[in-house]
């Protein structure tokens, strides 16, 4: 889902023109296309890891209730462990996200800012 970011300054080098090709390609348009599919990408997976999010708080709360009811087995509490674990990998992904969705706003920025300037760009 990172493909565009990943892939950022190679994308920006090919959109906007050198001198020679300026009267063919629209730098304006390629721009603001390209925010276009880094916002929308960002929104993506930004829902798609607070869904992730909420699914593993949800169950590591039905976990606890589950041992707080008296239930010690050893299976409840390696799931239990384990979901946790699950639960901060995701937590620590959101602030991954917002490193990378800086990073990419910045080049970005960097390379369309005489072409396009986006009303409401959030880094």
């Amino acid at each position: 889902m990172r493909q565009i970011d990943d892939k950022i300054i190679y994308m920006l080098n090919a959109i906007i023109p050198t001198e020679s090709f300026k009267s063919q390609v629209d730098p304006k348009a390629q721009c603001k296309e390209l925010f276009e599919q880094i916002q929308s990408g960002h929104k993506e997976r930004e829902m798609a890891i607070t869904r992730c999010l909420n699914a593993s708080k949800e169950k590591v709360q039905q976990l606890k209730a589950q041992r707080d009811n008296g239930d010690d087995s050893l299976q409840l509490l390696k799931t239990l462990r384990k979901e946790q674990n699950t639960l901060r990998l995701l937590q620590s992904e959101l602030g991954v996200e917002e490193i990378v969705k800086k990073r990419t706003v910045d080049v970005y920025q960097e390379k369309c800012r005489s072409f396009y300037k986006p009303i409401n760009i959030k880094s």
